[in-house]
């Protein structure tokens, strides 16, 4: 293979990969104040895409439509976690993994019922012409996209840092020690639900501005779930670090297999990391040796 077409499936895999861990750090933020592995982020990303173009539909700028959208979606987080979650506080970890994976189901059928199979774009302004690093061709919609990954992780580690993020911090670490100090776990838990969908909708918007917006878009659950466990599912810097080495891998052994087998590797590629760091390492790169895997 050509050394520069190996450094760009490179280097345009870790842009993707940080696009991945996007929609990671919705599930690292749920499983951090409730140890529940949130199997319907990918719906909502799906969702808060749906919900931009919704707005947009009304004769909204697309950049009126985003915040619009973002606050529904926080809205739409906390109700999740009040009117479905709170109700099996105490019940079998399975009951709410169950629960997260019908909310999914449900999530993609309503959304196809209310807007159909078609998919829809979202134009942000990226220019379709790629960016020119010496002989490497990157495309720009990864770069923007990576771009806003990073802030958004940076946003995240100065925001644990504040006082509600050590409360959430807390609660992710013992349920009942924070009971007894006073702190309302429940509210804690339905502000990571809030923020885990906030993070969907940006991603929603970025993945939607690539691909389309429809039904696709909630398949990025198995590619946020690969990175969440490969970084550990309780560190938000192992997701931003696990999708950029899941991108790579992705991006250069597709471009390696692709023409053996056809096509199509990158799925292939995503569930065997998934498998290999469940048999090999199940706690992730960077996760606490204490979390158990349903």
């Amino acid at each position: 293979m050509d050394l520069n077409l190996l450094l760009e499936s490179a280097v345009n895999g870790a842009l993707v990969g940080l696009m991945y861990a996007l929609v990671a750090i919705g599930i690292v933020l749920i499983y951090k104040s409730s140890s529940v592995p949130n199997l319907a982020q990918g719906a909502m990303v799906m969702l808060g895409a749906y919900i931009v173009l919704a707005y947009a539909g009304l004769g909204l700028p697309i950049w009126v439509a985003i915040p619009l959208a973002i606050i529904t979606m926080f809205f739409v987080g906390i109700a999740i976690e009040r009117f479905a979650l709170r109700r099996l506080a105490g019940r079998p970890i399975v009951m709410i993994l169950m629960m997260t994976l019908g909310l999914d189901i449900f999530l993609r059928a309503g959304a196809m019922t209310v807007w159909g199979g078609t998919a829809r774009p979202i134009n942000l302004g990226i220019d379709d012409s790629p960016l020119f690093l010496g002989p490497l061709l990157i495309n720009r919609a990864y770069a923007v996209g990576a771009g806003i990954a990073v802030v958004m992780f940076a946003l995240f580690v100065l925001f644990f840092r504040t006082r509600i993020g050590t409360v959430l911090r807390a609660i992710s670490d013992d349920y009942t020690a924070a009971w007894s100090v006073g702190i309302s776990v429940e509210r804690g838990v339905a502000l990571s639900w809030a923020m885990a969908a906030v993070v969907a909708t940006i991603a929603g918007v970025l993945w939607g501005s690539v691909q389309g917006v429809d039904q696709s878009l909630a398949l990025l659950l198995l590619k946020c779930i690969t990175v969440a466990v490969l970084g550990g599912l309780d560190s938000i810097g192992g997701a931003l670090l696990a999708g950029i080495l899941l991108g790579v891998v992705e991006g250069v052994g597709s471009a390696y297999l692709d023409p053996l087998v056809g096509g199509a590797s990158r799925e292939l590629v995503d569930a065997a990391m998934l498998i290999l760091t469940i048999l090999v390492r199940p706690h992730g790169l960077f996760g606490r040796h204490d979390i158990e895997r349903v």
